[in-house]
């Protein structure tokens, strides 16, 4: 029986364990990090926390005889993809990255792309006083020394400190609607977004929301995937990839 290892609690991540799991001959093992107290799971088997860096995860593709490994992590997870490579050629296990296409702007968009959160935080005091910060709950402190400006900032779970001196947190899980966002962003009377460029559908409307008031957008451009690491953009691809990988016929339950 081949076997599947999926590192990720992304949508992504959990649609391609709804659609291996239940097929003949196929294994299929989800790893999620353990940092989210309540996190969706997928189907099939799934573990939680880490492997110990590059060479625990090594060691658990040896021990647990994985045939192939699916790097389906968010995408500006880097310290993971970056173990997941090493681990991957340590052991000659194949790897795949799943990894959902980026955002593209469109007409009437104010976008100011930067390399870093740090970057963000410098451009932010040109473009507006009350931030709306979409950059998750580990990014914060990059911001905390802007004193005055105002940030609303949204994450799953509470961010971790420094925070800036006025920050107002919401704690709240995608998918969100348009109308949602156009008036959160009224409501708090936001005049600059920042996030980072995970593309996705579920968080996408706050980028439309914001065209349509006229607000900038500061986008912190995502990581690339590690040298040599194959990528499919959704999960008919990756299924795909894992059919040749594997040199099986996939027939997932309900497919």
């Amino acid at each position: 029986m081949a076997h599947v290892l999926i590192l990720g609690g992304t949508t992504e991540a959990r649609a391609l364990a709804s659609a291996l799991t239940g097929a003949a001959a196929l294994r299929v093992t989800s790893s999620l990090a353990g940092r989210v107290a309540e996190p969706r799971l997928p189907a099939g088997e799934v573990r939680i926390g880490g492997f110990g860096g590059p060479d625990g995860l090594a060691d658990w593709l040896r021990a647990e005889r994985v045939d192939a490994l699916v790097d389906a992590t968010h995408p500006f997870a880097a310290a993971m993809s970056h173990n997941a490579a090493l681990a991957a050629a340590a052991t000659g296990v194949p790897l795949l990255a799943l990894r959902r296409p980026g955002w593209t702007p469109v007409a009437g968009d104010r976008w100011h792309p930067v390399a870093s959160l740090a970057s963000a935080a410098a451009l932010l005091p040109s473009l507006g006083r009350r931030v709306f910060l979409t950059t998750g709950r580990q990014g914060i402190g990059a911001f905390a020394r802007l004193d005055g400006l105002h940030f609303l900032a949204r994450s799953v779970e509470p961010p971790e400190p420094p925070m800036p001196a006025a920050t107002e947190v919401l704690l709240d899980r995608g998918p969100f609607t348009l109308d949602g966002e156009r008036e959160l962003l009224r409501a708090h009377r936001i005049d600059v977004l920042v996030t980072k460029d995970s593309g996705g559908a579920a968080t996408a409307p706050k980028l439309t929301a914001a065209r349509e008031l006229g607000l900038p957008v500061v986008i912190v451009e995502r990581p690339a995937v590690p040298a040599g690491v194959p990528v499919a953009p959704d999960v008919p691809a990756a299924v795909g990839r894992l059919e040749r990988l594997l040199g099986l016929g996939i027939t997932t339950v309900g497919g």
